[in-house]
């Protein structure tokens, strides 16, 4: 199904994939997270001009991040990288994975089952784990660690998995 100008996107159609290495080239389906949302928090350049009323703002700079919470999964190799991080309380690189967003509702003209995507290196910064009496959930940040990468996201198996190509820069 297609979407038509004017219809809701729903939140399902922006679906977060993490390699499961830093240097992955295929990138599993982030499941049974509760949390994903994102923040840009712009840094901004404030300043008031002595014959002007109102304050000017201009946008320097981002430190995006998701934040995150999602139930303990038996098996899922996505929450195992998150549970490690945050159980054997990892730093560095060996907290860092790439994480790639598909936004199904811009589909590629002339391509079936291809979608733009973006693709970023985020921190995980854990925060806490087993704070509900439903499930054993885990739950923290994930903060921006490189600039993010514009282009196309494929899928051989319904999207459980995907892999992502780059788009082509021009050169000046």
């Amino acid at each position: 199904m297609s979407l038509a100008d004017g219809d809701v996107l729903n939140r399902a159609d922006k679906v977060a994939f993490m390699g499961i290495t830093l240097d992955a080239t295929t990138f599993n389906r982030m499941k049974g997270f509760t949390d994903l949302g994102n923040s840009k928090n712009a840094s901004t350049y404030d300043r008031r001009y002595v014959d002007e009323r109102q304050e000017r703002s201009d946008v320097t700079g981002y430190a995006p991040e998701k934040s995150y919470a999602f139930d303990d999964t038996k098996g899922d190799p996505v929450q195992e990288v998150f549970r490690t991080v945050a159980d054997d309380e990892l730093t560095g690189a060996a907290a860092k994975r790439p994480v790639v967003t598909v936004d199904f509702s811009k589909p590629v003209t002339g391509s079936s089952n291809t979608f733009e995507a973006r693709k970023r290196v985020y921190t995980i910064i854990p925060d806490a784990d087993g704070d509900s009496t439903d499930a054993y959930t885990y739950s923290g940040t994930l903060k921006a660690a490189e600039t993010f990468v514009k282009g196309t996201a494929t899928s051989s198996d319904n999207w459980e998995t995907c892999t992502f190509t780059p788009a082509e820069v021009a050169s000046l």
